[in-house]
């Protein structure tokens, strides 16, 4: 007889096979062979980073290009950032600092590529509403709109559960815990304020999410600087440890109970690529509805994510874990999902608060961000008519998922997110030319803030 445990026991075996060595290997070697094609897009940071904050004028699109990076942050700097860097350290050791950072150095390259390809081949609905995303690659790019159906299936299933049940679930047991008030309760009120959001569509949710992202981001980081200087006097120490044991096994001890170079390699790819999605296919279906006047301005703007949700935000928080275990009387390594809690509790009363607004908000903004990317993707499958069904759907998921127990979930997501990110990833791989040869066209010479003419929009 086919119980629950025995099917979420499959469901846990086919999630950890998919995100095995091979498709770590996959989705890091893709970042690094998009550098070298695009001869490091990464170069241009700072420049994207100045244009994310500049309005595009006279630009085609649903919503500016900080709204449309608010909203894809808003999806991904979450409880990756919070609990998957503890739980990567908790597992791999201090060396799965440096191998998350890594994959966000290079995993600039996947995301600069995702928003380019997402805006080249956009299309525009009768309303003027624009669509974009892997799925509009995949057919219009690729031809292969089989592909384009797996990729929108993948993507839809994955966002009822990582980007909405497991963060309602989080919030929900934060509040219990911090403020005793039941899930039913959370359960209702979150149901309503996504409901209050969502259904007002794109413009409404990246208006939320261009308040919430430098909102939560902000308090977050000042919360880790001060735990930072605290420790400040163990830097030092940290630094040499994350950078050696990224190469070296660690003796039995020091916190960190004999971590190999192995399992600090797994787990901080596997996080890092968690937590910035680079390579999910995610981000770039919201890129698509920027106002930009050409695919490689609006791909700029969408790299600088990966930067600053794993280049900053978990590189920092490492920085903060990892420091306040090698302090002395410092915390037990071994806390796993706990540790960030536990390394900011040094704070007293201002600790636990950053804590509970960081998740509240990281948590609730990953739920609107989520909800968008699988609204196109139900949109794409069967028009505009199954999408009011589907935000109904969506605020009832939002209310189960506070009140059960999500392990099932959990693991569902994991596998969906890994069968989502193999279209994408060929795509990627496929359109590599044609990503390399927009890039050159744009970035040499002083052509960024030109027009795209009709062949670069197909």
């Amino acid at each position: 007889m086919i119980t629950i445990l025995s099917i979420s026991s499959i469901v846990s075996e086919i999630a950890g096979a998919l995100w095995g060595w091979p498709m770590v290997i996959l989705l890091l070697g893709t970042h690094i062979f998009l550098t070298i094609r695009l001869k490091f897009p990464q170069r241009k940071i700072f420049k994207a980073i100045k244009l994310s904050f500049t309005k595009d004028e006279n630009s085609t699109g649903d919503v500016s290009q900080f709204a449309a990076l608010a909203t894809s942050l808003a999806a991904t700097i979450g409880t990756g950032n919070i609990i998957g860097v503890a739980t990567a350290i908790s597992l791999g050791g201090p060396g799965a600092v440096f191998w998350c950072w890594l994959t966000g150095v290079f995993g600039i390259a996947t995301k600069y590529s995702e928003g380019l390809l997402a805006v080249k081949y956009r299309v525009k609905t009768e309303d003027g509403t624009m669509l974009g995303g892997p799925m509009y690659a995949l057919e219009r790019g690729l031809k292969s709109k089989w592909l384009a159906v797996l990729f929108c299936i993948f993507t839809v299933c994955a966002s009822f559960g990582i980007g909405n049940m497991v963060q309602a679930n989080s919030i929900s047991m934060m509040m219990e815990k911090t403020m005793h008030l039941s899930p039913q309760v959370s359960g209702l009120i979150m149901s309503v304020l996504v409901a209050l959001v969502i259904l007002f569509g794109v413009k409404g949710i990246a208006k939320v999410c261009s308040f919430l992202v430098p909102f939560m981001a902000l308090f977050y980081i000042i919360g880790c600087f001060i735990i930072l200087g605290i420790n400040f006097e163990y830097l030092g120490e940290s630094l040499r440890l994350i950078i050696h044991s990224a190469f070296n096994p660690m003796a039995a001890g020091g916190g960190f109970a004999g971590a190999t170079v192995m399992a600090a390699c797994r787990f901080g790819i596997s996080r890092g690529l968690f937590s910035n999605e680079s390579g999910l296919g995610s981000a770039p279906i919201v890129a698509a509805a920027a106002q930009t006047r050409n695919p490689v301005r609006q791909a700029l703007v969408s790299s600088t994510g990966t930067f600053w949700d794993t280049v900053v935000v978990c590189a920092i928080t490492g920085l903060v874990l990892v420091s306040s275990v090698v302090a002395p009387n410092g915390i037990d390594a071994s806390h796993g999902a706990g540790l960030t809690e536990a390394a900011f509790s040094v704070i007293p009363v201002f600790g636990p608060l950053v804590m509970s607004v960081g998740l509240l908000t990281f948590a609730f903004s990953t739920i609107l961000g989520w909800s968008y990317y699988g609204e196109r993707c139900m949109e794409y499958l069967g028009g505009k008519k199954v999408i009011k069904f589907y935000r109904l759907v969506w605020i009832v998921a939002v209310y189960i998922g506070a009140v059960v127990n999500l392990q099932l979930v959990w693991d569902f997501a994991d596998m969906m997110n890994a069968l989502m990110a193999l279209p994408n990833l060929i795509v990627l791989l496929a359109l590599s030319g044609v990503i390399a040869r927009e890039s050159k066209k744009y970035l040499s010479g002083n052509h960024i803030d030109d027009y795209a003419t009709d062949d670069d929009l197909e």
